[in-house]
């Protein structure tokens, strides 16, 4: 079975998505199946800068251009037998070549004030599109659900197959680095993109309700990429740490070492962030809301999603170390559930399946 797979995500995002992207490719090569061949597919020019006009030229091309024309082209050479689309853009693969497509969430659609305008535009378009696809992989129960009532697609398309965790407990310990910045001794960790569906005000305002009262709460280290629009949510408190993007290694010192991961997140196809932290023993402060029950399970310790609940949860984990290590134990038992092995074998078995049609 030859199989092209869009790696498009690889050179335009990095969180969640490239992170699906890359572990997948990995671990479809590593099942060594004798009758299975990959070829990667992607426009191999990165565009993680925010700097204009470039970053405009290259969505342009990718998404006007290079998808419509080019891929197809490619697709063809590659002999594919099956063509699996990752994310955006949507690529116009030949009628004859069975097609799988993975839904990750549709934000777009429940959240668009999250998103500029050409993003808004785009990502509709290619949502709707996906009414088309013969075979949906959604990576949560929750993205399914939203499949059906949102784009109504039939429940008899779609397949759920979970993320897996990058860094799986029977694994050992991952390779760490120290961060180059100052860590604190005793801090709190956001680990997202900094943009306002992910969040970040309630934090603040939860961490202005500590200043209030006193004691004062560790510094927050927040790692990810400063979106613009973030600084508009008003002056982060003294004691946080903007980190930026991070690395894997760093981002498991930082894991292990951390309090417990704060995810206020009010919508998530599936929620990575929350995965890493419980592999690597560092508890989890979230919502119940879209897949966060999924993918938290019973070793998170959720919280209604007011600053009041969260400072509360907060100071429960600073206050209650019985608590902290009956999360951690249950979080590294729960994210054991979630392999990117397993992730590719039930891909795989939907590749074969859209074959077979």
């Amino acid at each position: 079975m030859r199989v092209a797979i869009d790696t498009n995500a690889l050179y335009t995002a990095q969180a969640g998505m490239a992170r699906y992207v890359r572990e997948l490719v990995q671990a479809e090569r590593n099942l060594e199946l004798v009758d299975f061949e990959l070829t990667e597919i992607g426009w191999p020019v990165t565009n993680f800068q925010y700097r204009q006009p470039q970053r405009a030229l290259k969505t342009a091309y990718r998404e006007l251009f290079w998808s419509r024309f080019v891929a197809p082209r490619q697709i063809r050479q590659a002999r594919a037998q099956v063509f699996h689309t990752t994310g955006m853009p949507f690529i116009s693969v030949p009628s004859s070549i069975p097609h799988v497509a993975t839904l990750h969430d549709l934000a777009v659609f429940q959240n668009p004030e999250r998103f500029r305008r050409w993003h808004r535009w785009s990502a509709q378009r290619y949502f709707l599109s996906l009414r088309q696809v013969p075979h949906l992989i959604c990576i949560s129960q929750f993205t399914a659900r939203q499949a059906i009532e949102i784009l109504g697609v039939s429940p008899r398309r779609i397949s759920v197959v979970y993320y897996g965790c990058p860094f799986p407990p029977e694994a050992g310990v991952p390779p760490e680095q120290k961060p180059d910045f100052a860590v604190p001794e005793d801090f709190f960790l956001f680990v997202s993109s900094l943009e306002p569906g992910k969040n970040v005000r309630l934090i603040r305002e939860a961490y202005q309700l500590a200043d209030a009262r006193q004691p004062p709460l560790p510094p927050l280290v927040l790692c990810g990429s400063r979106w613009q629009g973030v600084p508009h949510e008003g002056p982060p408190p003294a004691n946080w740490i903007f980190a930026g993007h991070q690395t894997d290694p760093t981002l498991v010192y930082l894991y292990r070492r951390a309090r417990a991961l704060l995810f206020p997140s009010k919508y998530e196809g599936f929620g990575l962030p929350v995965v890493e932290a419980l592999a690597l023993g560092c508890p989890v402060i979230c919502s119940p809301v879209a897949s966060l029950p999924e993918v938290g399970g019973g070793a998170a310790l959720y919280t209604d999603m007011t600053p009041p609940a969260y400072l509360q949860s907060m100071t429960r984990l600073l206050a209650e170390p019985n608590l902290r290590a009956d999360l951690i134990a249950k979080g590294r038992a729960h994210a054991a559930t979630f392999s990117w092995r397993r992730c590719a074998q039930e891909t795989v078995e939907v590749y074969r399946e859209a074959c077979r049609r």
